[in-house]
């Protein structure tokens, strides 16, 4: 099993308009093309507001073949384009690969 930590730079002027994104669309195009979100969070620093979230694979191969169909989904790409007017919803994104060590709890 693999997991895969996303965080995502969004804006305060516009947040809404992201989450409404993510939680409308983007979250259940993912589940349609096989994507497990484990939890999702929202974290907040002096320098910028953060959309984190944690994803759950079976391997690596997976885990490629749905980004692949997702980024490549007519529907996501169409909602991209009709929110564009909203402003930039996502500044800088980090994509963590994470690996369980062998001393960590169980994790469901």
């Amino acid at each position: 099993m693999i997991h895969q930590l996303r965080i995502y730079e969004i804006f305060e002027h516009n947040k809404a308009a992201f989450h409404a994104r993510f939680r409308d669309h983007a979250a259940r195009i993912m589940r349609r093309h096989g994507f497990q979100i484990v939890a999702m969070w929202e974290a907040k620093t002096e320098q910028r507001t953060e959309f984190v979230y944690l994803l759950q694979w079976p391997d690596e191969q997976s885990k490629n073949d749905a980004w692949a169909a997702f980024m490549a989904d007519q529907e996501w790409d169409e909602i991209k384009r009709a929110t564009r007017g909203q402003g930039a919803l996502v500044g800088e994104i980090e994509d963590r690969p994470l690996a369980l060590t062998d001393y960590s709890p169980a994790f469901a």
